[in-house]
């Protein structure tokens, strides 16, 4: 936990300190990073991590529950950009996009491990696939095609972006059909340790962000706690675990671990689905930032409890 905070802190830092030194250069190193995630990355880790899935165990009524839940959510967070803060149109996305992906792999697989134990993490792991996955390449996607100042004016030019700009799509199509000897242990290996290197870019591209962000408002750690942050942080660590933990009590025991993925903050990825379709990165940079702070914090004060 500890080596995971670190990695977060000095990623960040890095890219604020290159935002505040170099400037405009720094926010083209990070849009260029975004693409090369998306377009070179992405995809085959994508198509691996597919084609190597096991259908079986966890998969079942807790998955099936967490889409609903993630579907209320992700409505509500749409409710609040146009109804209650009346967002324009870019923003009332990243909003929504924040809302539903959440960071289940970078940091919800080692919290699982450090504080439910080894035993739980194959759990996490499948709801990190079979949930969080398909929720970022399909309705991450499909939210920044709908919302995006990047994805053309009427419907059918959105829906052109979708898939146009949704190199995983295909990937995971390819995935499912594609026999497992395409997807030998060394490549998901290379995968792994490709995935574990999206966390230092993710959080360098989002102190980049962050820094840019700081010019127009003043220098600052953070970036400032603004209504659509605190919608997105409510919706995220509360109601989303809320209404799972709700669903456990009332409906079906679901294990600890679908419960703690569900309070995991918002996603990296997010970013990347904001930079293809054009979403306000000002609330997508704020709610990542402010939702992994929480979650880091209650994590060490939760690991240090038990």
């Amino acid at each position: 936990m500890l080596a995971i905070t670190l990695a977060i802190v000095v990623s960040t830092l890095v890219g604020a300190g290159a935002e505040r030194r170099y400037d405009e250069r720094a926010r083209a190193v990070a849009r260029r990073l975004l693409d090369v995630v998306l377009w070179l990355l992405l995809p085959p880790v994508a198509f691996l991590a597919v084609a190597r899935l096991e259908f079986g165990g966890g998969v079942g009524a807790g998955l099936g529950l967490a889409y609903l839940e993630l579907g209320v959510v992700g409505t509500l967070a749409w409710l609040a950009g146009t109804r209650l803060l009346s967002l324009p149109r870019p923003a009332v996305g990243a909003l929504i996009v924040v809302v539903v992906l959440a960071n289940t792999g970078y940091l919800g697989l080692p919290l699982s491990a450090a504080l439910l134990g080894i035993d739980e993490l194959g759990t996490a792991v499948v709801f990190d696939q079979l949930v969080s996955g398909p929720m970022v390449y399909l309705a991450g996607f499909a939210v920044g095609a709908a919302f995006g100042t990047r994805a053309g004016e009427d419907w059918r030019a959105r829906v052109r972006a979708f898939f146009l700009r949704n190199p995983v799509l295909p990937a995971v199509a390819l995935g499912l059909v594609a026999p497992e000897a395409l997807a030998p242990d060394v490549a998901v290996e290379i995968a792994g340790y490709v995935v574990i290197a999206f966390l230092p870019v993710g959080f360098f591209v989002l102190g980049v962000n962050l820094a840019a962000e700081s010019r127009e408002e003043g220098a600052r750690a953070l970036p400032a706690f603004s209504r659509p942050v605190a919608v997105a942080l409510v919706l995220r660590m509360g109601v989303a675990p809320g209404l799972l933990l709700l669903a456990s009590v009332a409906l079906v025991r679901l294990p600890d671990a679908y419960l703690l993925q569900a309070a995991m903050p918002s996603g990296i990825n997010a970013l990347v689905v904001a930079h293809a379709y054009g979403l306000d990165l000002r609330v997508t940079a704020g709610a990542i930032a402010w939702t992994t702070v929480a979650a880091v914090a209650g994590g060490l004060i939760a690991a240090a409890v038990l």
